[in-house]
């Protein structure tokens, strides 16, 4: 949700994160992070022992520039955490092909000096701890534009990873939304959600009603196995999951306000898109972590989004990026956390989004496949 933000600069000089005395640049050979999803973008591995437990999801508004000026910290905070999978929305990278020529939205574009220089700055903030320690894929936009990623420790081995909600190996959704990995007793489904709009007229409102419908098709087909669904969901569910609820409620763009009035307000909050996130969660028997385990609002860390400090917007915060499980696994769930605090934005790292964790018990093996 980058709407009051000015769109990302072009890159001038920047200071290369420090690399330790033993790292070099990588090679594409030498890093999973271009070789993890080949074989037709989905693989069959040998199941992992174990399975991850922690995860840690954040919209980094723009990796490269997360890496040129924030990163430093957000490794620390990383390191600290310890998450055993990282998904990373509006990644803002794009997708390998020369202009007018096909694109591979798995890898890093590298066809010009630009480019490739962009790709090595990425390549060599991934090789340096703690994400070493990672196997990386790529969904990407043919533009700097959306874009996930996801990472996930290399001592947890996916069954299959894909990148649409179709589940076909060779097809990525529009603008890299989707990473989705099937492990052996769950599922991990990470994206970045359109956008709502303000608008009608410009179709923006038939693309979300489009990708919620999409959504919950997805979740009854796949409901044989638990779900994790994470990612910026772009939608305040309650009137708790936002600092000002009449404020968003009965915002307008110049003026404009929509033909049916469920459009109206800010853009993930207006009560259509509500409704659709709701019938999602009931009818997918899915659980908001964040909310199963924190009942109060909280004004100081219960945002995940928070306008800019300056303006009309100082101040207001939403909740739009979620940790959502199966009903099955809600009795695992130790802790949901958000990482973010006050108007400043701590803890944001150089984003309009602070990074959000979740947390689950082993799962009982009686009942894990249940």
């Amino acid at each position: 949700m980058k709407r009051f933000f000015k769109p990302v600069e072009k890159d001038g000089s920047f200071k290369k994160p420090t690399l330790s005395s033993s790292s070099s640049p990588v090679k594409d050979s030498e890093k999973p992070t271009e070789n993890a999803s080949d074989a037709g973008n989905e693989e069959n591995i040998d199941t992992a022992k174990k399975e991850p437990l922690k995860f840690l999801t954040w919209n980094a508004n723009s990796f490269l520039l997360r890496i040129k000026n924030n990163w430093t910290e957000f490794s620390k905070f990383v390191e600290s955490l310890d998450p055993d999978v990282i998904a990373i929305q509006e990644v803002r990278m794009p997708a390998a092909g020369s202009k007018g020529a096909s694109k591979n939205p798995r890898e890093l574009k590298d066809d010009t000096s630009s480019s490739r220089e962009e790709k090595q700055v990425v390549m060599r903030a991934l090789s340096n701890a703690p994400f070493k320690n990672y196997n990386v894929w790529w969904s990407l936009s043919d533009s700097k534009y959306a874009g996930t990623a996801l990472l996930i420790k290399n001592c947890f081995q996916p069954k299959k990873v894909s990148f649409s909600l179709d589940q076909t190996g060779s097809k990525h959704e529009p603008d890299g939304r989707v990473i989705f990995a099937e492990f052996e007793s769950f599922r991990l489904l990470n994206t970045y959600v359109p956008n709502n709009g303000w608008k009608d007229e410009e179709s923006a409102f038939q693309r979300r009603r489009k990708w919620d419908k999409r959504i919950l098709e997805f979740v009854l087909k796949t409901s044989d196995k638990p779900l994790i669904w994470c990612g910026d969901l772009n939608v305040s569910h309650q009137d708790i999951d936002v600092s000002h609820p009449e404020f968003f409620s009965a915002a307008k763009l110049n003026g404009y306000v929509p033909p049916n009035k469920e459009d109206c307000g800010q853009p993930g909050f207006t009560v259509s898109e509500r409704k659709r996130f709701d019938s999602i969660l009931k009818e997918g028997k899915l659980v908001d972590a964040y909310r199963y385990l924190h009942k109060d609002k909280d004004m100081e860390r219960g945002f995940s989004w928070s306008g800019h400090p300056v303006g009309k917007y100082r101040g207001k915060r939403m909740r739009i990026d979620y940790f959502i499980v199966s009903e099955k696994l809600k009795e695992r769930i130790v802790a949901c956390e958000m990482h973010g605090r006050g108007i400043e934005l701590e803890g944001f790292y150089g984003s309009d989004h602070c990074p959000v964790s979740l947390e689950l018990s082993y799962a009982n093996p009686i009942s894990s496949g249940s």
